[in-house]
């Protein structure tokens, strides 16, 4: 198990993460942090490794269901046309799901 590393929290919840794990972590001035809150606590991971944990599951979830990406941008491009058509009164083109 690794040492204990304490920080104190400041008056605005500012806490200082240890130079050693910010340095593990490739962290640096003005990157991103993100907290996961966990049964044990909270994990602090950079927050392109959670980003792209939850880009990976939704492809998982979208290939168990039988969908490509093709299909779900097609999908999200016909909703807007949809959405113009209605609010503004603007026609816009529709594609067929899965074309780019």
């Amino acid at each position: 198990m690794s040492e204990l590393k304490l920080s104190t929290v400041q008056e605005k919840g500012q806490v200082t993460i240890p130079a050693e794990i910010r340095r593990k972590l490739g962290l640096k001035k003005g990157d991103y942090v993100a907290f996961v809150e966990t049964e044990d606590g909270v994990l602090i991971s950079r927050r392109e490794v959670v980003t792209m944990k939850a880009l990976r599951e939704i492809g998982e979830s979208l290939k168990e269901k039988g969908i490509s990406l093709e299909e779900l941008l097609g999908s999200g491009r016909n909703i807007r046309a949809e959405l113009l058509e209605e609010m503004y009164g603007i026609e816009a083109e529709r594609v067929d799901e899965g074309d780019d």
